[in-house]
């Protein structure tokens, strides 16, 4: 009687080809990942600290690129026509309509009480899902700037 200690049988190579795609794409996510934070899309401040005057480039476009952009939803094939990533986020929120309550701006300066961006992550919107969507609420520091600076006038800076 002959015991079998090892065996190993070839992937189908269909299988062994699809495995290598899954890895390339997670390898070259991760080192995107890596490259935003390491290479100019680190914030310039602490994300864990609440800010009194949080300025846009520094505190709260990192929020946008690590919580919306990165997952797909707010890149460059926006949900809504949003498209958080850093460049074009400023001019795809601040005083533009939302496409679900055209009756309210994305980012009203000077009122976040009232900013479409502000009821939807802290998921009092009426239509569709809270932000950001499938995922946990944004941490209490992260929308706690976003109100500042959206009250401080939602600033360029």
């Amino acid at each position: 009687m002959s015991e079998k200690y090892f065996s190993f049988e070839c992937p189908d190579s269909g299988n062994l080809a699809m495995t290598k795609k899954k890895i390339f794409w997670a390898g070259a996510i991760v080192l995107a990942v890596l490259a935003i934070y390491y290479c100019g899309g680190a914030p310039a401040g602490d994300l864990d600290v609440v800010y009194s005057n949080p300025s846009f480039r520094d505190h709260i476009q990192p929020i946008f690129t690590l919580n919306c952009s990165l997952y797909g939803c707010h890149h460059s094939t926006a949900q809504a026509g949003l498209v958080l990533m850093e460049g074009p986020s400023y001019e795809n929120l601040v005083n533009i309509p939302s496409t679900q309550e055209p009756n309210r701006m994305r980012v009203l300066p000077g009122d976040a009480a009232n900013s479409y961006l502000i009821i939807k992550i802290e998921g009092n919107q009426t239509i569709g899902t809270f932000m950001p969507q499938g995922r946990e609420i944004l941490d209490e520091v992260y929308i706690q700037n976003i109100k500042n600076w959206i009250n401080r006038g939602a600033l360029d800076n």
